[in-house]
């Protein structure tokens, strides 16, 4: 590879110190990346009442498939394979005796559930998700069974995401049977919603192999001091020093560690007794927590802002902006049978979708030879795209005017810069507004 230009050298420098708060308190949920459960971001009880008049009638979503186990089974055949070697010498620290059994049960649990599948936890995250919004929108509902609308459901294809919908499907026709017949077979729409692999991506996937800035800028990050002493933490908190002397790639090892570590909640309906698999007692926080960061830091090149004079991470996300805008343009137009459009997808959607929008955490690309951090730069992986993650446009009428309303993971959420709501602080925005701020001429 080569060498790193004196500005990238530098910022490697510079983040020595960061994250900052690593250290703090207790474990932070940030820590887990993308991988971090879902959790509603607003209580039900504080959402704005729509203006005087106003009525919902349409609504539409995009969300990542809900919690899964791990996608393959490497960090885990790893992590075994070297405790296997180290109990044969003896060179289990205490710590590292309890790690073998809990990691093996943890493997049995994905591979009895399926590698990149639907874990319990998810299914449950996708039901809760539904009847929140049912509950939010029941005049809206109960319209759309009066009037037979039809309720379109399009998934990426992908086995989770088709799980998803199923699930979430299934629990708004379990809240108002009426919806049953009116909810239609989960359809596949890859250009929709998996860009990141259809022909509109073609430009993106050729920057992740081949583009050298991105491949000088994330090595200069990881490559740092502070990794490698924090994968000796991880190591020796497992294995004697002696042992982990052996290890040749401690980095690979440590990061195969704290991977388990951030997929175990997602399976916590699977642990034993459903009451978590403790893997926090393995890692530190603060080592978590960095693991953590350079989890986010390939996240925010690789498919968030980035560099802030290339859109190539993002632009792509367009065919789904244009389809929120579509949705609701055709409800206004009158030319529209459906009620609701019901998507789900993946974090390589929905992160790049938050960037072009402008939504909050995802507004702030890195300049060039400055790289990402923590302290200087509110991107995080578990806020943007979670676990379950969810971007929902309610459209609401009233003599002709259509209002639209965002939820970005169930959070009234302002629209971008330059966007002007109805008035001061409200939730709501008139659909022209929408139009003219993104310049849908």
């Amino acid at each position: 590879m080569r060498p790193l230009t004196p500005v990238l050298a530098l910022g490697a420098l510079l983040l020595t110190a960061l994250p900052a708060h690593a250290a703090e308190g207790p474990a932070h949920r940030e820590s887990y990346g993308t991988k971090a459960p879902y959790r509603p971001e607003q209580s039900e009880r504080t959402y704005q009442r729509p203006p005087a008049g106003f009525e919902p009638v349409f609504t539409e979503n995009v969300s990542r498939h809900g919690s899964r186990t791990a996608t393959d089974s490497e960090d885990g055949d790893l992590v075994l394979a070297l405790w296997d070697k180290a109990e044969g010498q003896g060179r289990l620290t205490p710590t590292g005796e309890q790690f073998g059994p809990t990691v093996r049960a943890l493997v049995a649990a994905m591979d009895k559930v399926g590698y990149g599948d639907f874990s319990g936890r998810g299914r449950q995250e996708m039901r809760d998700t539904a009847t929140r919004m049912e509950r939010r929108l029941p005049t809206l509902f109960a319209k759309i069974a009066d009037r037979g609308e039809k309720i379109d459901v399009v998934s990426s294809g992908q086995g989770r995401a088709v799980d998803s919908a199923g699930e979430f499907t299934g629990a708004l026709a379990a809240a108002d049977p009426a919806l049953k017949p009116l909810i239609g077979a989960v359809r596949t729409d890859k250009d929709l919603l998996y860009f990141h692999k259809a022909a509109g991506g073609a430009a993106y996937r050729d920057y992740l192999a081949n583009d050298q800035r991105l491949k000088d800028t994330l090595a200069s990050i990881e490559n740092q001091p502070r990794t490698r002493q924090a994968a000796q933490r991880v190591l020796r908190r497992l294995f004697e020093e002696p042992f982990v002397e052996q290890i040749t790639d401690q980095v690979g090892a440590a990061r195969a560690v704290y991977n388990l570590y951030a997929i175990a909640p997602a399976m916590s309906e699977e642990s034993p007794a459903g009451e978590g698999w403790g893997m926090d007692r393995y890692i530190s926080r603060a080592d978590a927590a960095w693991f953590g960061y350079l989890g986010d830091v390939e996240d925010f090149y690789e498919k968030g802002p980035g560099f802030s004079d290339s859109d190539i991470t993002y632009k792509m996300a367009d065919v789904l902006l244009d389809d929120f805008f579509r949705q609701a343009e055709a409800e206004r137009a009158g030319t529209s049978d459906l009620g609701a459009e019901l998507r789900f997808t993946h974090a390589e959607e929905i992160i790049p979708l938050a960037a072009l929008m402008g939504l909050p955490g995802s507004t702030e690309p890195a300049a060039p030879g400055q790289p990402y951090t923590y302290g200087d730069n509110p991107w995080r992986g578990a806020s943007v795209a979670p676990l379950g993650a969810d971007i929902q446009w309610d459209v609401y009428e009233k003599d002709g005017r259509y209002l639209v309303r965002m939820l970005y993971n169930e959070k009234e959420t302002a629209f971008k810069a330059g966007c002007r709501p109805i008035e001061r602080g409200s939730a709501f925005y008139d659909l022209n507004e929408l139009e003219r701020c993104f310049g849908r001429g």
